[in-house]
């Protein structure tokens, strides 16, 4: 079967055949680095994950390029704030953000420029649309694209030139010819810090956010590449954007295929810090283990919106146990995934299906049954190696199952003995109490032909 994506430019399914042969490059919009990772970055994140481990997975030699924002209004109040310069501010951001998406098992990408080490050639795109009549120079020293100039604008967000007319608003003094026209250069401000400031024959500034982007994919990738991606926010205006300052410089076709990651949602409502809604990855991992995020963000498709809460996390890492606990005590020897195997291919199938991952986890739990009813060692061996190829159930079973006890094994095992004997003398009420006890500690015991085990009861 063929890989089929959903194209955000053209609002349909297609078939990708990448412009070279066995070879992907894509971008993706990274974050800017002022603050802590959020759920919504993390969202945004997983789902290119997930992209970019299938393309691999299918036999693709992947150039994966995620940008770091490292310079920006927001990073320059926050390190005046605390008394940073923006390399010290940046540089510990960039850690932390590694750190929390390390935790739900985000691979590296290939590339991961910083905006502040492309500069020169966001100038020279700059020079270039200057020279094409599309930018200009404002009687306030910024530099701005003249949107009305570049035919086809639009064409991404599906927005038309007389709608973005209905909600223009005359700014003053921003030197622009045009409402509808955006910074491509930031001319300087006397209090801001000398590291916010490069030199250009336009004067001492900064790039605008929207060129950065630009830059560093076409510098990386080349003037016309496979995928560009990001969050569904982006679309308009900055990949929009993108798209007008790419091929205003370098001519048509810039990304072929545009993919958009849905919106996530905190207890129903959009996340957002005024409505107090709002949660850094690293709170949440106080909470839940890593994979158990990643897991509950795998069951919705990556275009779905996804509502992030206790509840759904909490399920997530129930269903995620199933799958381990049909793992447990089962030898899963080392190999690789027969592709042409029905239920393989099953998968296959689901992810080709652009990124599929809820029907890919159903042919999952599939297996897992199968695994609990016969003790089959290959369907236990294609449910691991299934799902390494999603970036879960790499772990020792024993290592997940039991994480978050409050007692020791010697405890549990004494009293499941216990338990036993309570049975075994049918006193079932004994036996009643001594569950309810381990399972008011964190301990929850299942019971087969073959014996009790055990393992962390989810959180309650």
């Amino acid at each position: 079967m063929t890989l089929r994506i959903h194209n955000s430019l053209t609002r349909r399914l297609e078939d990708f055949q990448p412009l070279e042969d066995g070879h992907v490059r894509m971008y993706v919009c990274g974050i800017t680095v002022y603050d802590l990772c959020h759920v919504g970055h993390a969202r945004m994140m997983m789902a290119f994950d997930v992209v970019y481990r299938w393309l691999r997975s299918s036999g693709y030699a992947v150039d994966y390029v995620q940008n770091i924002t490292d310079i920006d209004d927001k990073i320059i109040r926050r390190a005046l704030e605390r008394g940073l310069g923006i390399r010290e501010l940046t540089d510990q951001m960039v850690d932390a953000m590694h750190r929390d998406i390390g935790a739900l098992g985000v691979l590296r990408p290939t590339h991961e420029p910083r905006a502040t080490e492309y500069v020169p050639q966001m100038l020279d795109m700059i020079g270039r649309l200057e020279k094409n009549g599309l930018a200009y120079q404002g009687t306030n020293g910024d530099v701005n694209f003249s949107v009305r100039k570049f035919p086809g604008y639009g064409k991404l967000s599906g927005k038309s030139l007389d709608e973005l007319r209905a909600g223009e608003r005359v700014a003053v003094l921003d030197g622009k010819e045009d409402p509808l026209d955006f910074v491509l250069w930031k001319a300087a401000k006397p209090d801001e810090p000398a590291d916010a400031k490069w030199d250009s024959a336009y004067g001492s500034g900064r790039p605008g956010w929207h060129i950065e982007c630009s830059a560093m994919a076409c510098a990386l990738l080349g003037d016309t590449f496979d995928i560009h991606g990001g969050g569904l926010d982006l679309q308009f205006p900055h990949h929009e954007n993108e798209i007008a300052q790419s091929e205003g410089a370098n001519g048509p076709g810039f990304a072929r295929t545009w993919m958009h990651n849905g919106f996530l949602n905190l207890d129903n409502e959009k996340m957002s810090k005024s409505l107090g809604n709002f949660f850094t990855i690293a709170d949440v991992l106080k909470r839940y283990d890593g994979e158990t995020v990643r897991f509950f963000m795998l069951r919705t498709h990556y275009r779905s919106p996804i509502n992030f809460s206790d509840a759904n996390l909490d399920d997530a890492r129930s269903a995620l146990r199933r799958l381990y606990t049909a793992l447990d005590g089962v030898g899963v020897p080392d190999g690789d995934i027969d592709w042409a195997e029905p239920r393989a291919a099953a998968f296959r199938a689901a992810m080709d299906e652009d990124f599929h991952t809820p029907g890919a986890l159903a042919l999952m739990f599939e297996l897992a049954t199968e695994v609990n009813t016969t003790g089959d060692a290959a369907a236990a061996a294609l449910l691991k190696r299934l799902g390494a190829v999603l970036g879960i159930l790499q772990q020792a079973p024993r290592t997940f199952l039991q994480a978050g006890a409050t007692l020791d094994e010697a405890a549990i095992r004494e009293r499941i003995d216990a338990r036993a004997a309570a049975k075994k003398a049918r006193d079932f009420a004994a036996a009643d109490s001594i569950r309810a006890a381990l399972l008011a500690q964190g301990i929850e015991l299942q019971d087969s032909p073959q014996g009790t085990t055990w393992t962390a009861a989810a959180r309650p």
